[in-house]
């Protein structure tokens, strides 16, 4: 009898939406068909905080120890007792071991069938383009109990969430020769005025000589790969040791290379250009599978790694803002801020598609995560130099800049003359810094044994990356949060970019929606994100009622 009124439970409670959840439908597709009932699915149930984190934390003004972090700030327990009975009321199964330590999402594995009844959803199979998926369109209810514990469900449609956001412009040795070693010459003088990363740094002042000896930078991939036979060629062509490289499979991702022309082009750039500008540093690279759902699973495991433990994290893919549901961005946003309150830097490119971003509605947007006020938007220009002076830059016509519809203005931008939002909720800059990112003026780089230039503010997040490495370097500590103090240096610490424009908006004096706050002038910004007073703050003893 005990048993029969345990199953009863959440199916006789009443339902409400899952706040967020809401998923538009998909448009031109075909072949649609209900999904097997008992296809298996296993998807992330993220509960709410076991207590919120502390503004002075979200700001990065103050600093938590993982262990701290831990004991208060993981999945609320309460929470996490709810979603296993609710689990194993609807035939889920609770995958073991999660929530991880210092984790909120919790892994259930089920039919199709069981699915659609525990989430109110109902799951069917399109095909786009040559692609068939498992579809999800509107919203997720759940059973009133479980309302304010659960947060977001990811995993339920298995979609591409992102895009790669690199521009090819060709084969390195169709454009320019080889040096007579096999490996890149300059690209000074070259006709379509391409860099190797390393003169890409030289010409923004990055330290001659510097190094991020002992520093790990984690780079989060959603497809493609890398060998390592690649990467000794490669760094032996521009005269540096190859890095240590670590790749780490989240899910059912994996290092998987196979030829140019796919999103091994990406996996590539990110390494080539973050160890190149910082050598020394240890590169862990995140594989993931390309949903809503891996990618989350990527960000949280790099922010939460405890064995390699990165002090800044590179995401080069994306998708506007309109792509995504409001659960999701507020969950990624969450794990950011969790990044913010660690102390580790995230930063993100902001899209290779102008103020449209890609979206052919007549109207502009932001790429997410860029947007994120938690991270660090890179943008593009197009750079022109020798050795280390520049003699022009302009905004690249294609960067992704504007106003994001979801996130508010955050104070740090209070002062920066952000265009209104064409959203009340919305008013957040993007992006915050640039550099070099045009094709035209790219990156030579290796990929699958080919040598190629290759731009897009993909080469911008881990150029930057590299920088906040040399700088924790230096330091002697992890910058962490930079942006209340790069906005409050931008005078000084970046060359401001004052034409161009990526559509609706133009470059201008002092920050602008296509450039940011300008390209760094390294030294400068390795002063202005030196910490202080950021220190780990003291345990303190913190209580928090369930809420019923």
């Amino acid at each position: 009898m005990a048993q029969n009124n345990s199953v009863r439970h959440f199916a006789s409670q009443s339902r409400t939406v899952l706040s967020g959840s809401e998923k538009r439908p998909v448009a031109a597709a075909v072949g649609v068909k209900s999904a097997p009932p008992a296809e298996r699915v296993t998807v992330s149930v993220i509960v709410r905080r076991k207590a919120p984190l502390a503004a002075a934390h979200v700001s990065g003004k103050q600093r938590i120890t993982r262990a701290q972090f831990d004991a208060e700030h993981a999945a609320d327990p309460a929470a996490v007792q709810l979603v296993k009975r609710f689990a194993k009321e609807f035939g889920l199964t609770v995958e073991h071991g999660t929530p991880a330590r210092g984790r909120r999402t919790i892994k259930v594995t089920g039919s199709v069938a069981n699915m659609q009844r525990a989430f109110g959803v109902s799951l069917e199979h399109k095909t786009l383009g040559d692609q068939t998926y498992r579809v999800r369109e509107g919203s997720i209810t759940l059973p009133a109990e479980l309302q304010g514990y659960v947060v977001a469900v990811l995993g339920l449609d298995d979609r591409p969430q992102a895009r790669p956001h690199f521009r090819v412009l060709g084969e390195a040795n169709a454009v320019a020769p080889l040096s007579a070693g096999g490996g890149f010459a300059s690209r000074r003088a070259a006709p379509n005025g391409s860099f190797t990363p390393v003169e890409v740094g030289q010409l923004y002042g990055f330290p001659s000589g510097g190094n991020a000896t002992g520093q790990t930078i984690g780079i989060i991939e959603l497809g493609g790969g890398f060998r390592k036979a690649d990467l000794t060629a490669y760094f032996r062509s521009i005269g540096q040791k190859a890095p240590n490289v670590i790749a780490v499979p989240v899910g059912q991702g994996k290092n998987s290379p196979s030829k140019a022309g796919s999103d091994d082009e990406e996996v590539m750039l990110d390494i080539e250009v973050a160890a190149a500008v910082a050598p020394g540093a240890r590169i862990v690279v995140y594989f993931a599978p390309n949903t809503d759902q891996g990618f989350l699973d990527a960000v949280a495991h790099a922010i939460h790694d405890k064995k390699y433990k990165p002090s800044v994290i590179s995401i080069s893919w994306g998708e506007a803002e309109i792509a995504w549901t409001a659960q999701t961005m507020t969950a990624f946003d969450a794990a950011f801020q969790s990044a913010a309150a660690l102390g580790v830097t995230i930063t993100a490119a902001s899209g290779d598609d102008g103020s449209s971003d890609a979206v052919n509605d007549g109207k502009d947007h932001v790429d997410f995560p860029a947007s994120s006020p938690h991270v660090l938007a890179c943008g593009g220009t197009n750079l022109r130099g020798q050795g280390s002076a520049i003699s022009s830059e302009t905004a690249w016509d294609s960067t992704g800049g504007g106003v994001s519809n979801f996130f508010p203005l955050p104070s740090w931008q209070a002062d920066s003359n952000v265009p209104k939002s064409t959203s009340p909720t919305g008013g957040r800059g993007v992006p915050d810094v640039a550099g070099d990112a045009d094709p035209a003026t790219g990156y030579s780089v290796r990929v699958d044994g080919k040598n190629f230039v290759i731009g897009g503010t993909s080469a911008v997040a881990p150029l930057w990356a590299g920088l906040i490495a040399v700088a924790n370097k230096q330091n002697g500590r992890s910058a962490g949060f930079i942006q209340p103090a790069i906005y409050a240096a931008a005078s000084k610490a970046f060359r401001d970019i004052t034409q161009g424009s990526n559509g609706s908006f133009p470059a201008r004096k002092g920050w602008d929606a296509c450039t940011g706050l300008g390209s760094p002038i390294a030294a400068r910004v390795i002063s202005a994100v030196k910490p202080s007073g950021a220190a780990p703050a003291a345990k303190k003893k913190t209580s928090r009622k369930p809420k019923g």
